[in-house]
């Protein structure tokens, strides 16, 4: 029991921890007059990534590395049947979204990619470069798309960012407090999910891969809920293309570039298999521009929980 309320309060340690960072960081960079295409592509999309970041390096160095790779792997799957698949239980949501292809696209090579770094076993420095090398890609990829548009077709930041401070002390301030929350809310959280993977015997990717990365994806979960309540029935299919190219090349190019990582033979044989079909399936709804119904809803959301059923079954 104690194990389960410290990897709750891991959790929210981080969440907080991500978004005081985030904000923090964006009020020092608009100060500094950095582009605001810049800060959108880099600050946000990397700063709303770190809680699963901290875990990840987290857990690679205490020798936890299947709860990294985990941690990324199920993030990816429960963007799919989470993200998109539970607010449609309240109202049926639209996939449109213009130029989201080559994203799509560019999201299912990165995966395969990854896969096949998977498949060897283990993930080392140079597969580490490689990510980076990709996500640098990407990016600039991405600033060169944007900065053909005319100011207003570029998407404002802002509505990803909680509002920003005025002050520099406290924009400093928030920033301290992120860079001091995130490792303290990774090391509270990677220490209760070995335990409570101990006390269950199971591996640490399965944790990871279940409740991590239901933990780590509940941000974005209550932040789909919050539009469709709000009558915005939207899904923006975008923010989850994004997260999934952010969660392999970034974090997990970032953590094997600091620490070596064995990978367990449950992610290769089911799991990355699983991420490649929902990230098939968000390209099916994406090249379609489908409705997510409350029906699909209900079978996306089922899959989800036989997902974590299957998980603990060895």
């Amino acid at each position: 029991m104690i194990d389960i309320l410290l990897l709750v309060l891991g959790l929210v340690v981080l969440v907080v921890g991500g978004d005081v960072l985030v904000r923090g960081a964006v009020a020092i960079a608009e100060k500094l007059s950095i582009p605001p295409l810049i800060i959108g592509l880099t600050i946000v999309s990397l700063g709303t990534s770190a809680p699963e970041l901290f875990i990840s390096v987290q857990a690679a160095l205490a020798g936890s590395g299947g709860l990294a790779i985990g941690n990324v792997v199920g993030s990816n799957i429960a963007n799919v049947l989470l993200v998109l698949g539970v607010p449609a239980l309240i109202k049926a949501s639209s996939c449109e979204e213009d130029g989201i292809g080559r994203n799509i696209l560019v999201m299912i090579g990165i995966t395969l990619v990854f896969m096949g770094m998977l498949a060897k076993g283990s993930l080392g420095v140079v597969d580490g470069v490689i990510l980076l090398a990709l996500l640098g890609l990407f990016l600039w990829d991405q600033y060169k798309a944007a900065s053909k548009l005319s100011p207003d077709a570029i998407p404002d930041y802002h509505d990803d960012v909680p509002p920003l401070p005025s002050n520099n002390l406290v924009s400093i301030g928030l920033l301290v407090a992120g860079a001091i929350l995130l490792p303290l809310g990774a090391w509270l959280t990677v220490t209760a999910a070995h335990n409570i993977a101990l006390e269950l015997g199971v591996p640490d990717e399965i944790i990871g891969l279940t409740v991590v990365a239901i933990g780590t994806s509940l941000p974005e979960l209550a932040a789909s809920l919050m539009a469709v309540v709000r009558g915005n029935s939207n899904v923006a299919i975008g923010n989850v293309v994004g997260s999934n190219i952010f969660n392999i090349a970034a974090i997990m190019g970032i953590t094997t570039v600091i620490a070596s990582v064995p990978v367990g033979g449950h992610i290769i044989a089911i799991d990355m298999w699983v991420m490649l079909g929902v990230s098939l399936l968000l390209a099916w709804l994406a090249y379609y521009k489908k409705r997510i119904s409350k029906r699909s809803g209900v079978i996306m959301s089922i899959a989800y929980i036989i997902y974590l059923g299957a998980a603990f079954l060895k």
